[in-house]
């Protein structure tokens, strides 16, 4: 059978999901150790997308094949018990075998959190970035309309991004204060490697007043990354969702959300 599972985990003592040579530490790996306990036999999981070194997720979606037949209960209970605190199954189904955690999603879902204040926090150290600066989340969201759409965004991609295409929907971006904390939300049909972080950076320096509102849209007609504005750190990055067919009957990510 195949099965599905929703997977929350904070990244900030991993180097990324993607498992690697023997020695680093990455969620994929203590991911597939606890399911091999429960499944009783080696396996190989499949993710919605892969984050980087000290990114966080609330909403990863994973899926595996295997002839062992367990309840979803006991998938979830089962590699929850054998996997460390820093992270989490929260749902476990079934699903047809033409589901694919990648191919078929439709779109996914990042966050950044922003905590704007004069001192950092010691209770939200590597959960957010902290920016002393005052931010105008009024401006950044002005800014961040010209990026909706489907674009080139070869000028907000790492210079090493492994993908074919610089070009990607952006369907949503949202800017919102809550109190000291600034919450940038992205969706897209997919992304390119640290384009949220550096839609952030660029958006930061609009914020702060460093940058124009129009610079944002400057930056992506140059269509070169060495003219962009800087890469914002992992701390403040959630992978926080996936959308797929109503078919797969696959969990909300917003069933799943809550404030950090």
């Amino acid at each position: 059978m195949r099965v599905a599972l929703g997977v929350e985990y904070d990244g900030s003592a991993f180097h990324g999901w993607q498992a690697q040579r023997a020695g680093i530490r990455t969620v994929q790996e203590v991911v597939e150790q606890a399911l091999q306990k429960v499944a009783d036999h080696p396996l190989r999981v499949n993710c919605a997308g892969r984050t980087d070194t000290g990114v966080h997720s609330t909403g990863q979606v994973i899926h595996f094949d295997t002839p062992s037949v367990r309840s979803p209960r006991n998938w979830l209970l089962g590699c929850n018990v054998n996997m460390p605190m820093d992270v989490n199954i929260r749902w476990a189904q079934t699903v047809p075998d033409d589901f694919h955690a990648r191919f078929s999603a439709t779109a996914r879902h990042y966050r950044y959190l922003i905590l704007n204040r004069t001192s950092r926090s010691a209770l939200m150290s590597k959960r957010a970035t902290w920016i002393h600066k005052t931010l105008d989340a009024q401006r950044m969201q002005q800014a961040g309309l010209a990026l909706i759409g489907r674009h080139d965004f070869s000028s907000y991609r790492a210079l090493h991004c492994q993908a074919n295409s610089p070009l990607r929907t952006l369907s949503d971006l949202q800017v919102i204060r809550h109190g000291e904390q600034i919450e940038l939300m992205v969706t897209a049909d997919a992304f390119l490697h640290h384009m949220v972080r550096n839609i952030a950076g660029v958006l930061i320096a609009i914020g702060t007043g460093d940058k124009s509102v129009s610079w944002a849209q400057e930056v992506l007609q140059l269509k070169d990354r060495t003219r962009g504005g800087m890469t914002a750190l992992a701390d403040g990055l959630y992978f926080s969702g996936v959308d797929y067919p109503a078919e797969f009957q696959i969990p909300s990510a917003e069933n799943f959300s809550y404030q950090i």
